[in-house]
């Protein structure tokens, strides 16, 4: 709650909710953050299309499980005998001929004869008939793919330009066959075999008919025609919700630029950059670089003076980043990069796990991903909090330096000042900046602007002494 996911997301499907989420977790490549650019430059100015795709469906359920679908679709077909085919249409013909003869004759014994078959024939076929129905019931229901045929039909109606978008937008409509029409039959399907609960459909229709043989006949078409693709059009769908979600963000804060992705060694440089879950009225902005030679940045100041904050505020933007979404600065430049955090790392009583246990778990968790695709962007929130100092000393300095032996680059913030001189990290590597504070009557101030070298003055006796501790 009160996350990125939560300000971008707004899929009205678990297929769009699914594929943002995958990007926001993992770092795309460069031509596809690229791609991703021209789609939400497309799909940025689209504000009615937006607005008719979050009228559809319920206000907090998101519609279809693409799982359940795909299970569902691809599963093989138990209704495939010619003869259960015949039998369908040949029982409930002689049922209706044997109906007008009795009227007309007085003679129902044919009648009941047929009834009795078409029970057993019925009872033979029941669990065929629940590996068809039962799982597209509970799967999925009429109504969360009228959701998704209305999603979809929107969608195929919208004259995109760019070729990215249109090359997505294909997928639903190949070989003649509109995905929406499809998806709708597909709900008319569903809420038929919902109907064999109805007590008249249950009385009428359920025996004399076969009506549950024909629904799940008229499923196992379905499968057979469009199995194959479906998983093509949930892919295309999430594809384009989550594309829709970095467009509506984009629209809604247009001074946020896209990043530009440059090559070579590991680098960041942004220029007035911000948090993006602070309201613009209240985000103050700061200049971040980690340029070599400088490959870390150590961040010293008291709490609450914005240490943790500029941690976030720099991982978050690199997610947006690294997911072909806007960023909250003025300028960005920055080469791939992966992005691990220890921010907030706390003990476990259940666990058995101290502070600072997890902490070096988590540390060797961080160092782990070095050695996995792109460099990794660290974002180290009070080092070794939770051991003494010459420890806190000697660790620091071999976990960073490890790091950017690697070709990490990061921010590290601490309120050991001893920390700020750590020679062994070579010349140049590692620049200090900080974060002031001030005490103005009896209260701690804060302006949240970063400025280079070691925080100068520590406040902490003279607010302890102002709330009245004997210090």
């Amino acid at each position: 709650e009160g996350g990125l996911f939560e300000l971008l997301c707004e899929a009205r499907t678990h297929m769009g909710e699914e594929a943002l989420a995958g990007w926001l977790l993992a770092p795309a490549a460069p031509e596809e953050i690229r791609e991703r650019h021209a789609c939400v430059a497309d799909l940025r100015g689209r504000l009615d299309l937006r607005e008719h795709l979050g009228t559809l469906g319920g206000e907090e359920k998101a519609a279809v499980h693409p799982q359940a679908l795909m299970s569902w679709a691809t599963a093989p077909g138990v209704l495939g005998q010619p003869w259960i085919r015949w039998i369908a249409i040949l029982l409930p013909v002689l049922f209706a001929g044997s109906v007008i003869v009795g009227y007309l004759a007085d003679l129902w014994l044919p009648c009941v004869v047929i009834l009795a078959i078409e029970a057993a024939v019925l009872y033979g076929l029941r669990q065929r008939l629940t590996q068809v129905l039962n799982p597209a019931e509970s799967a999925f229901d009429s109504d969360d793919l009228k959701t998704f045929a209305g999603l979809l039909t929107r969608i195929q109606q919208e004259p995109f330009t760019s070729r990215p978008m249109q090359a997505l937008i294909s997928v639903f409509c190949r070989d003649g066959r509109r995905a929406s029409s499809s998806v709708e039959r597909l709900g008319t399907i569903v809420a038929l075999a919902e109907q064999r609960r109805n007590l008249v459909v249950s009385l009428l229709l359920a025996v004399p008919f076969l009506y549950a043989i024909h629904v799940a006949l008229a499923a196992e078409r379905w499968r057979r025609a469009h199995g194959e693709t479906v998983q093509a059009w949930l892919a295309a769908t999430g594809r384009f919700e989550a594309l829709s979600a970095l467009a509506q963000y984009s629209y809604e804060h247009p001074e946020d630029p896209f990043p530009e992705l440059i090559e070579g060694p590991a680098c960041l440089r942004a220029q007035g950059i911000g948090h993006p879950l602070i309201p613009l009225v209240r985000c103050i902005r700061t200049d971040v670089t980690l340029v070599k030679p400088v490959r870390i940045l150590l961040v010293s100041g008291s709490n609450m003076s914005g240490k943790s904050t500029l941690l976030r505020a720099v991982g978050l933007n690199t997610v947006l980043a690294m997911a072909g979404a806007p960023v909250r600065a003025h300028t960005m430049q920055l080469t791939p990069l992966q992005v691990g955090a220890s921010i907030r790392v706390n003990d476990s009583l259940r666990e058995g796990s101290s502070r600072f246990y997890a902490e070096i778990t988590r540390l060797r968790q961080i160092n782990e991903l070095t050695g996995r695709g792109l460099p990794l962007l660290f974002l180290l929130d009070e080092m070794l909090q939770g051991t003494n100092s010459s420890d806190r000393r000697i660790g620091a300095e071999g976990v960073l330096r490890a790091l950017q032996e690697q070709g990490a680059i990061g921010i590290a913030t601490t309120h050991d000042l001893a920390l700020t001189e750590l020679p062994g990290l070579g010349e140049g590597i590692l620049r200090n900046v900080h974060f002031q504070d001030y005490i103005e009557n009896g209260m701690m101030r804060f302006d949240y602007e970063l400025r280079d070298g070691v925080v100068t003055k520590s406040n902490g006796i003279e607010l302890m002494r102002a709330i009245g501790l004997r210090v």
